[in-house]
């Protein structure tokens, strides 16, 4: 029932009504006490009839009023007023914020031109809007229904989105004549909501959805800013729908002035298959912050320029334009057939290719090579020809990383067991050249020299066909040599004012830095520096002789995969215009329950950006990983019932590794330092209390695990000898790390039994990776729990089996009996997992699945069960460039 002027709702009295839609009406109030304007949305009669949808807002209200941002209208605080007697219903409202201004459904109704709004202004609202999802992306809040209607442009230009995260869930009545209608059908997943022209294809479908979704609205809402037009229209709102589902927007209706970047964007919004769609709303602000700026720079230099002087200007332009208007016509009837565009086409690999991986191009574009699983769930080494349909692998390549080409495409080199080592593409035997424990690439020159990494971020030669590995005096990581086979280009990731992309020499300490990047670069002929940027390859001009980059970078492809704590980037580059990369999509990772046979038995939650190490806590209930990438990983909490989220640190730095403590309340994690460092913190699962700073190192440490008496927590920390040890933190008290275990060999993955008198961890202190226990907290007796390799142990929670991970990628269950000595028996299999064996060469990896205590689940991440296609091979990207 509408309200009238002088209606009192508690301390509120209704002034006048400022609109009505699916989700309530709206009146300007008065806040008599705080004396000011406010807004009260009343609320459906559903919101005070349903006690499960009564509970769910309450929760969202709350949510939505920790949200401080200045393009979010502020939610003040709910009021609730109850019935007053027969045939009256009870009221409940929200207050927010007063938006004074129109909307921008209004400001685009108003616009005398059917072309839309000036560029510069729909960028501005644009980057406003973006900012304010981003703000309520990294909460966990999904919009859901934005439109124009839902969007508020003050006076000043400012914007504030509203309506944020309250039609989240729930049905919406028909919209008033005149407006986009809201949609909603029963499906078998739930509810259809939304506005017919900004819903995403999984809305229209009735899927489950996500932040995605708000991205396509997003890009709807952008394109009716510069066009005019909706980006799906039809007669009815199912032709609408149908549009959205099976056609493309008229891109031809851009103006023609629309940035390069814009139309990138935009068409990266709208891609139908979430998959390949923009997964964050923060990386649309690089695209629309460049064109911003150069507008600003434009109209400063006419604000500069005297009155005087710019007909002249303007004159000597026009006369400038003409002449090589003139000379293009001159020399395009003179010249070869303009340069064809470039090419796309999709590769499906054979089995599953993981994120640590990667794929390369042969230096003549003709081959690629990629890593990928055989039928047997074996990781190996492949060959695809690009004008063959099938793949072959390349046998003795088992547990291949980072692939590398010959120069002459004869031949091609890997990282695999902490080795360098090389194999005729044609098929035969491997040769091992030299130790390379990191994994982080190697580079082929052509007089014959493998530049590669025989320690941490230690550089070194050796001849391809085999030799004594010869230093060189550059420290760093991704080596990738020039075209004169003595400068090489190599990656930095700390400390932070060090951070990017460097050219060094084999025979000189003299470095260069030639872009401040979060990952890797490489040399594409004729002479350009690839590198990527918010999974973007990008392009610059770069003279190989000077060692200078010359040009301005242009854009080539987009959704490149990149790891930038690693500084990996999954992209090479042939001499013939041949670039081929791994799809970003591929790093979304599905959390599964696995039973002990290995079958998938049930996903846990929405294919995501997790980690490969999920941590289980004692009573299964819940798991913390971290979430994200680009330098900004988060601990999430994931509930294995119903898969829903919560975030748990917001720090502006990256989080990871966290371990729970044994009653499931707190939660231990890494934090990085802009410097190189770690600090360890505790935090609160629930509620609001703050972190705990446990420790604090100048170098590089990864978290293990936590007693389950909560006394002690076990890190792996860098010895003096380059190797990783083990060390112990009380998590009470004076928290002075004490070492644990030190030796000249690498000791991490370390699990502390559920008695909590012994540690398992993995060593190569055999020369290959087994599993050892030892007693704890005092070192003393140890005994070998692996046979024939071993890595990532796992406790059951009774501690009556201890779990490992074979070097065949099985799955291994040890029966064991703990006590005043420790008593197992002989391994036995259990299932082929799509883990990958990483151990003491990955220096401080934790282990990469959670066991339930009964010991009779595993929970994993791995590929969804479809990523879509796993490398794109783009033809002639040179043409991209010149455009």
């Amino acid at each position: 029932m509408p309200l009238s002027s002088g209606t009192r709702l508690g301390a509120y009295e209704i002034v006048s009504p400022l609109g009505a839609g699916g989700m309530g009406e709206v009146y300007k109030a008065r806040d008599t006490r705080l004396e000011r304007d406010v807004a009260i949305k009343v609320l459906p009669d559903l919101f005070t009839s349903d006690a499960v949808r009564t509970a769910r807002f309450e929760r969202e209200a709350r949510l939505l009023a920790s949200l401080n941002h200045p393009h979010i209208a502020q939610i003040y605080g709910v009021e609730d007023t109850p019935s007053a007697g027969a045939g009256q219903a009870a009221l409940r409202a929200i207050v927010m914020e007063l938006v004074e201004g129109q909307t921008l459904d209004a400001r685009l109704k108003q616009s005398r031109s059917s072309r839309g709004l000036p560029i510069a202004e729909a960028l501005s609202i644009a980057r406003q809007v973006a900012d304010a999802l981003d703000a309520a992306h990294e909460r966990g809040i999904v919009h859901r229904d934005l439109k124009p209607a839902n969007i508020a442009v003050t006076t000043n230009g400012t914007v504030k989105v509203l309506d944020f995260g309250l039609a989240k869930s729930e049905p919406e009545h028909a919209a008033e004549p005149g407006h986009a209608t809201t949609v909603m059908a029963p499906t078998v997943e739930g509810v259809v909501l939304g506005t017919a022209p900004y819903m995403s294809p999984e809305q229209a479908r009735g899927q489950a959805t996500d932040k995605r979704t708000d991205i396509w609205a997003f890009g709807c809402l952008l394109y009716e800013m510069l066009t005019g037009r909706n980006a799906f229209a039809g007669a009815t709102p199912t032709d609408t729908l149908a549009a959205i589902v099976e056609r493309e927007p008229d891109w031809n209706a851009l103006p023609a002035a629309t940035p390069a970047s814009v139309q990138r964007l935009l068409r990266r919004c709208l891609e139908k298959d979430p998959k390949r769609r923009l997964h964050d709303i923060a990386d649309a602000r690089l695209d629309i912050d460049e064109p911003i700026d150069a507008i600003a720079a434009a109209a400063t230099v006419r604000r500069a320029t005297p009155k005087g002087i710019r007909p002249l200007w303007i004159a000597t332009a026009c006369a400038l334009i003409a002449a090589a208007i003139a000379a293009g016509l001159w020399i395009s009837s003179n010249r070869a057939p303009a340069m064809a565009p470039p090419a796309r086409l999709s590769v499906f690999t054979p089995g599953q290719i993981t994120p640590q991986l990667s794929a390369t191009i042969s230096p003549d574009g003709t081959q690629l090579a990629f890593v990928s699983t055989d039928a047997s769930g074996q990781s190996m080494l492949w060959l695809r020809p690009l004008s063959a349909l099938d793949a072959r692998v390349l046998p003795g390549t088992e547990n291949a990383a980072h692939p590398f080409w010959s120069p002459d495409g004869r031949y091609l080199g890997f990282q695999a067991a902490g080795k360098i080592k090389t194999v005729d593409a044609s098929g035969g035997p491997v040769q091992v050249l030299a130790d390379s424990p990191i994994r982080s690439g190697a580079s082929w020159s052509r007089d014959g020299k493998i530049l590669f990494i025989p320690k941490l971020g230690e550089l070194a030669t050796v001849p391809a066909g085999g030799g004594t590995p010869s230093p060189v005096p550059v420290q760093g990581f991704w080596p990738h040599f020039l075209p004169d086979g003595q400068h090489f280009l190599y990656y930095v990731g700390a400390p932070a004012d060090r951070r990017g992309i460097w050219v060094g020499a084999l025979d000189s300490a003299d470095t260069k830095r030639l872009l401040a990047t979060e990952v890797k670069g490489a040399y594409a002929p004729p002479g350009y520096l690839l590198f990527v940027r918010a999974e973007t390859l990008m392009a610059q001009p770069f003279d190989a002789d000077r060692l200078e980059l010359t040009g301005e970078p242009a854009a080539i492809a987009d959704g490149i995969w990149m790891a930038a704590p690693a500084g990996q980037a999954a992209f090479s580059a042939s001499r013939t215009g041949v670039v081929s990369y791994v799809n970003a999509s591929l790093f979304n990772t599905q959390i599964t329950w696995l039973d002990r046979t290995g079958r998938r038995t049930a996903p846990i939650g929405q294919p995501e950006r997790w980690s490969l190490t999920p941590q289980l806590s004692a009573d299964g209930a819940h798991i913390a990983i971290a979430r994200g990438l680009f330098g900004a990983r988060h601990i999430w909490v994931v509930d294995t019932s119903s898969g829903a989220t919560s975030r748990v640190t917001f720090g502006a730095v990256s989080d990871d590794s966290p371990v729970w403590s044994h009653d499931g309340t707190r939660i231990a994690y890494e934090s990085g330092r802009a410097d190189g460092g770690t600090r360890l913190y505790l935090k609160p699962v629930r509620g609001e209390g703050s972190e705990t700073l446990l420790m604090d190192a100048a170098s590089p440490v990864t978290l293990q695990d936590w007693s389950s008496d909560g006394q002690f927590l076990v890190y792996t920390a860098r010895g003096d000898s380059g190797t990783s040890d083990l060390w112990l933190l009380p998590a009470s008290g004076n928290r002075r790390p004490s070492p644990l275990i030190e030796s000249r060999f690498n000791q991490t993955q370390a699990q502390i039994s559920p008695d909590g008198h012994w540690i398992a961890y993995t060593s190569n202190e055999s020369g290959t990776d087994e599993v050892y226990v030892q007693s704890f907290p005092t070192p003393g007796s140890k005994r070998q729990a692996s046979t024939n390799g071993g890595v990532q142990p796992r406790w059951r929670g009774d501690g009556r089996e201890l779990f490992y991970l074979a070097t065949d990628q099985r799955l291994m269950g040890v029966p064991v009996r703990l006590g005043a000595t420790f008593d197992a028996d002989a391994p036995v299999p259990l299932f082929r997992t799509r883990l990958i064996p990483q151990g003491s060469q990955s220096i401080g990896l934790p282990t990469a699945y959670a066991v339930t205590a009964d010991g009779q689940r595993f929970v994993v991440t791995g590929p969804p069960d479809d990523p879509g296609p796993a490398i794109t091979v783009v033809l002639n990207w040179l043409a991209a460039v010149k455009r």
